[in-house]
């Protein structure tokens, strides 16, 4: 299966550590060779990059490595693909306008028997061939049926629906979902999903895929907070929390607001 990995931060910060552990997992230390994708929030504008090739071979995922683009959300997946042909429109993450924010969504698992459940999208519509942009696009689309054309002043509730959809959705399947619109990122497990939020005092970090060490105290300021998200943890030294079936997560400016 794939493998995801996001960010939310309460100042503008790069992933360039964690990315370079999940980039090895593309090719290196894991069987994720179908492409990847990540995007970059700036306020309500965002930059994404893919690239059909394996992250561990991909001169655009080496440009993202060395480039410390900062960022309050990333969304981030590596693809090994079950559905859909290996191609550039089937990577993640992928994107739609939802109420004039940009709305970005990857998906780590593999559904069946989707074709009737999902059949019914009308506004939004896939690309590619995937399940899992399908998915999204349904749940786009129920999220208009359900709350309308304009953003309602609270989204707390729209998050709550999400999570229902997402419920009816992992009856299809493995389901781990991230999920953003810029202002909060939200993970929906299945079955592996978890979570480090990392703040003062900040001490260093080790990946599990390559042989990088960071410390995080030279890196931040005492007031930073900064959540990362991943299929699997990422460092072998940090307390990762894992996320049990059915379990979901908002997270804003790093914090945990819901669940």
């Amino acid at each position: 299966m794939c493998e995801l990995l996001a960010m939310s931060a309460n100042v503008p910060t790069d992933i360039v550590f964690s990315f370079t552990g999940l980039a090895e997992r593309g090719g290196v230390t894991g069987p994720h060779v179908d492409g990847w994708g990540i995007t970059f929030y700036e306020g309500k504008g965002n930059r994404t990059f893919k690239d059909a090739c394996p992250s561990s071979k991909s001169h655009i995922a080496e440009l993202i490595k060395s480039y410390p683009i900062k960022s309050e959300i990333v969304v981030s997946h590596i693809r090994q693909a079950n559905r859909g042909c290996v191609s550039l429109v089937n990577t993640h993450p992928f994107t739609r306008e939802l109420w004039g924010r940009y709305w970005t969504y990857a998906h780590n698992g593999q559904l069946t028997g989707y074709a009737d459940k999902f059949a019914g999208v009308s506004r939004f519509q896939p690309v590619g061939d995937t399940d899992s942009e399908l998915a999204f696009c349904w749940i786009l689309d129920a999220v208009v049926n359900q709350f309308g054309e304009h953003e309602p002043d609270d989204v707390a509730p729209v998050f709550d629906y999400i999570a229902q959809l997402a419920d009816e959705i992992r009856q299809l399947g493995v389901f781990n979902m991230l999920l953003s619109n810029g202002i909060d990122l939200m993970a929906y497990c299945t079955n592996n999903l978890c979570h480090i939020t990392r703040r003062a005092p900040f001490g260093k970090a080790t990946l599990i895929d390559t042989d990088v060490v960071i410390d995080f105290s030279k890196e931040t300021t005492p007031n930073d907070v900064v959540t990362v998200i991943a299929t699997r943890p990422l460092t072998n030294n940090e307390n990762w929390i894992k996320l049990a079936p059915g379990e979901w997560k908002i997270f804003r400016q790093g914090e945990l607001i819901s669940r």
